[in-house]
């Protein structure tokens, strides 16, 4: 089921589940807040009970309520959301504090990344090499981020594919959710020198792939992620850097 864009009148209780997830994640709903009463929801969005609880469960097995009978529904503290499910992130990169969860999904890929690009040199097969260079190749062939957003994608996921960790390969697959989403809110960022920096970059975490050095493929990705992320964090400020952020000293 898709939550993140749910067509009208395909499933009424998708979009209940959109807008009400919305609405939580952006603040609109606080933490040990009730939502409205059923009988306010099923009039607001013309439904029956039972299509409103439908999309209650779901909102509850994805972390953000509780629902008790007699009690209603509850919107649970943030650090019980399941911040990696696919709509919970989504959401979030939607809302208004998404360039303050973006800072803290960049450190989390600053330490997983340069790990599995890595493990990825150290166990790539031959199989893995080639769907990473044909991703690469294909990067190399773009004309603009627009182009190059599905074959970025699969470059990342082909390296992750390589380390041959299933449980990586699962959690790396859903931090780069939110990865197109950044590169299209970023995109005049990367015209002429800034989209070539960024092929060359990738260029080198292959090399480093295909000549089986983990070190190497360690501090490429390091180096990559490091332009990168001070370009799209910057697509997503709104206030001019402090003295402590223009430090590069991190």
């Amino acid at each position: 089921m898709n939550y993140k864009t749910p067509l009208p009148r395909k499933s009424r209780h998708a979009r209940i589940v959109h807008e009400l997830g919305t609405q939580i994640v952006s603040g609109r709903f606080l933490p040990d807040q009730r939502l409205p009463p059923e009988s306010q929801l099923c009039e607001d969005y013309e439904v029956s009970r039972p299509v409103l609880r439908e999309a209650t469960r779901v909102l509850v097995a994805k972390g953000l309520v509780r629902s008790k009978p007699k009690v209603g529904t509850v919107v649970k503290p943030r650090n019980e959301w399941h911040l990696l499910d696919p709509d919970v992130l989504h959401w979030l990169l939607e809302s208004d504090s998404r360039h303050s969860f973006y800072e803290t999904l960049v450190k989390v890929r600053n330490i997983i990344e340069p790990e599995v690009a890595a493990l990825a040199a150290a166990n790539a097969q031959p199989e893995d090499v080639m769907a990473i260079t044909d991703a690469y190749e294909r990067m190399e062939q773009s004309d603009d981020l627009a182009g190059m957003a599905e074959p970025d994608m699969a470059f990342h996921l082909a390296v992750a594919n390589a380390t041959h960790n299933e449980l990586l390969i699962h959690l790396y697959s859903i931090m780069l959710i939110p990865v197109r989403d950044y590169l299209e809110r970023s995109s005049a960022l990367f015209v002429g020198e800034g989209l070539g920096l960024l092929v060359s970059r990738h260029k080198a975490i292959l090399t480093a792939i295909q000549h089986r050095d983990p070190l190497s493929a360690r501090h490429a990705a390091i180096a990559q992620l490091a332009g990168v992320d001070d370009l799209v964090s910057e697509a997503f400020r709104t206030e001019p850097l402090s003295a402590k952020e223009v430090s590069y000293d991190h």
